[in-house]
């Protein structure tokens, strides 16, 4: 009563291209997810996997809360460090943890 039908248009018809042109946009934001998300983000796991197992006894550390020592002890079966922050402080973290390996000598010009 309120409500008057619908009626489709006679010459809407779908285009003979239209399921390609839906599989070329799904495929386009595939490749722009890949090269601009998934990427990247791979590459820099890879670049943190190699800093942590690089890491040796004496290098100076920045951790991802600010702090920066240096490596006293590494314990090899479960993955954690104690680092030096004075020669008093020690503070044991995980490896997980360490954002960067400073160059030598930077905590004496801090």
């Amino acid at each position: 009563m309120f409500i008057s039908n619908a009626m489709a248009a006679e010459g809407a018809a779908s285009t003979p291209g239209g399921e390609y042109a839906s599989l070329i946009m799904i495929a386009v934001f595939g490749l722009i997810f890949y090269f601009m998300i998934y990427r990247p983000q791979s590459k820099r796991v890879k670049e943190h996997k190699d800093l942590m197992s690089s890491m040796a006894k004496g290098d100076e550390v920045l951790t991802n809360g600010g702090l920066i020592g240096k490596i006293t002890k590494i314990s090899e079966d479960n993955d954690y460090l104690q680092i030096a922050i004075n020669e008093q402080l020690t503070v044991t973290i995980k490896k997980d943890y360490i954002s960067a390996v400073l160059p030598k000598g930077t905590m004496k010009s801090l």
